[in-house]
């Protein structure tokens, strides 16, 4: 318990060491879930807040909190498969030694920002979307930090990796949004 929470905070505080500790460690995966599934915690408990008091009803706040809380676990399995495709093929480097289970370890502890969204509740609402808008950047931030540690890139390459899994999976969202139904 003290290895992961002191690797929650290091991986918030963007050290490029723990990302490369939690790289090397396959027992982490577990780990690193448990991350993301917190910070899906936090983006529900803020959306059910909002919801509640914005007087939403039961039907559609159901829906908003499950939509909201998918949000963190679909940004990571989707965005660390994008990033190990483009990183690992199209803008691999001499040095890219790697498998898609380093790029979800270390992309997990990434996630640690976002629980801070749990605090996108704080009065008033502008300071509530402040936070949330914070953790948003910060968890950007950290990704690209797993990202480079991951793919053992320089930071150019990694965010440029990260620029492109976000389109790819903006592009993979988007076109199921407008899918017909086959009903």
């Amino acid at each position: 318990m003290r290895t992961w929470l002191r690797r929650v905070l290091h991986a918030a505080l963007l050290d490029a060491d723990t990302f490369e500790e939690i790289e090397a460690d396959r027992r982490a995966l577990g780990q690193a879930a448990v991350v993301v599934l917190l910070g899906c915690a936090a983006v529900a408990a803020a959306s059910a807040w909002h919801g509640i008091q914005a007087g939403f009803a039961s039907d559609r706040l159901i829906f908003q909190v499950l939509l909201a809380a998918l949000e963190p676990l679909a940004l990571w399995i989707g965005g660390s498969a994008f990033a190990y495709m483009v990183g690992a093929t199209f803008l691999r480097g001499p040095e890219t030694r790697t498998d898609f289970a380093e790029v979800l370890r270390t992309t997990g502890f990434a996630f640690a920002p976002g629980l801070l969204r749990a605090l996108a509740v704080v009065p008033p609402a502008t300071l509530g979307l402040s936070i949330d808008l914070v953790a948003r950047a910060w968890t950007f931030a950290a990704v690209v930090v797993a990202i480079r540690q991951a793919l053992d890139f320089d930071t150019v390459r990694a965010i440029g990796t990260f620029g492109a899994a976000a389109v790819l999976l903006w592009l993979v969202l988007w076109g199921a949004s407008i899918a017909p139904l086959p009903f």
